[in-house]
């Protein structure tokens, strides 16, 4: 969800942003539905909240909040299933807990709870809107006056007719079996999960197990990172300041472009990490 006159987050240096420090925020208003924000960050890089939508609430659009923006963005469900669609084709996906949907800027999408259970869904964003690609860029765009919600021109023909409309499907629903995994390190080696990689954004995952830990490692670009089960302990072992952090389910963190930093998980219960990296998630520039 966006961002006109959200909160824009930012901090100096690594941050641990707990749950209940996050930035709340309210978006929307009676045309377009309200949604509870909760922002984590919002640097000159990434943009990372997490939304919410109680059952039989959406989001679509109004004039004041348009939801079509010039960034790359990933919708990651953390509980409840999210129905999207794109208001301009027609198209609808539903995705589940642990299931991500990736799309590309100037992409419509409007979001729906047609569950019995709340909504969260953490997303991702860039280039941020400190870059001017949320609230001022999406009022430059024609309004829709007719909004889809359903692809009529297949009935008849589906599922015959599957791979000629998934090309051009402008939203990509991301399960397990899309996932490009990396091994990282050479002595604690991690298993990561990239879910999406852009030339402005990547977003990925790392589950650790019990007793588990990586090596220090960083990045070309602003990381925004959302634990999203378990406990964990973050490292910036050259910060001047505090280096040793302790996060629990819910709590994120920042960490700057190029800070070294290294993940442990002492506790006896399992992990996950979800992340965001932008623009460069290689610790060099490409």
């Amino acid at each position: 969800m966006s961002y006109l006159s959200s909160p824009r987050p930012t901090f100096t240096g690594p941050a641990h942003i707990s749950y209940e420090s996050v930035t709340r925020h309210l978006w929307g208003d009676k045309i377009s539905g309200q949604v509870a924000d909760w922002i984590y960050v919002s640097s000159s890089m990434i943009h990372q909240l997490v939304f919410c939508l109680p059952p039989g609430a959406a989001f679509r659009h109004s004039d004041s909040y348009r939801t079509i923006f010039a960034a790359d963005e990933v919708l990651y469900v953390l509980s409840g299933f999210l129905v999207i669609n794109n208001p301009e084709t027609g198209e609808v996906h539903r995705i589940n807990p642990g299931e991500s949907v990736f799309f590309r800027r100037d992409t419509w999408h409007h979001g729906f709870n047609c569950g019995s259970e709340p909504v969260r869904v953490l997303e991702f964003m860039a280039p941020p809107p400190s870059q001017g690609t949320s609230g001022a860029y999406a009022r430059t765009k024609p309004d829709l006056a007719t909004p889809r919600s359903t692809l009529d021109q297949v009935l008849g023909r589906w599922p015959i007719a599957l791979s000629e409309i998934e090309k051009d499907f402008t939203m990509r629903v991301l399960r397990d079996s899309d996932i490009l995994w990396r091994l990282e390190g050479r002595v604690h080696r991690a298993l990561v999960g990239i879910l999406a990689s852009t030339e402005h954004l990547t977003v990925g995952r790392i589950d650790l197990a019990a007793g588990q830990q990586t090596e220090i490692h960083s990045h070309a670009g602003d990381e925004g990172l959302y634990l999203s089960e378990g406990e964990i302990q973050l490292r910036t072992p050259e910060n001047q300041g505090q280096s040793w952090f302790e996060l629990k389910s819910g709590d994120g963190f920042y960490v700057p472009k190029g800070t070294p930093h290294q993940y442990y998980n002492v506790s006896s219960k399992p992990a996950r990490v979800v992340f965001g990296v932008a623009p460069t998630y290689l610790p060099h520039e490409a």
